[in-house]
């Protein structure tokens, strides 16, 4: 039984850790977002806050709710790009049921 735990994780280690992929939106277009995300399944793009120019802000958007962690799913978002000031995206956030009234 040791050996099998050994090993399995001497083979978990040789796999490297998929590191997720890091974009600015303002230089690439809605077209090269989507296709990023499409491909990527999950990406953080970046962005100038619109109040305050010279904060960066960020966010992790995905393909669809499968890349969402559980009790999660993904809703719609904008983000700006170079030819897209509200380019639609979708970003994973918890999903609430409200309970029906009985």
């Amino acid at each position: 039984m040791k050996r099998l735990i050994v090993a399995s994780l001497l083979v978990l280690a040789a796999f490297p850790a998929h590191a997720i992929s890091r974009y600015n939106s303002m230089s690439m277009s809605c077209a090269a977002a989507h296709q990023r995300i499409v491909q990527e399944g999950a990406v953080i793009l970046r962005y100038p806050s619109a109040r305050h120019p010279n904060l960066t802000l960020y966010d992790r958007y995905v393909r669809d709710g499968g890349f969402c962690d559980m009790g999660e799913g993904a809703i719609p978002d904008t983000i700006p790009t170079r030819d897209n000031p509200q380019c639609l995206v979708f970003k994973c956030r918890d999903i609430t049921f409200d309970e029906p009234d009985n």
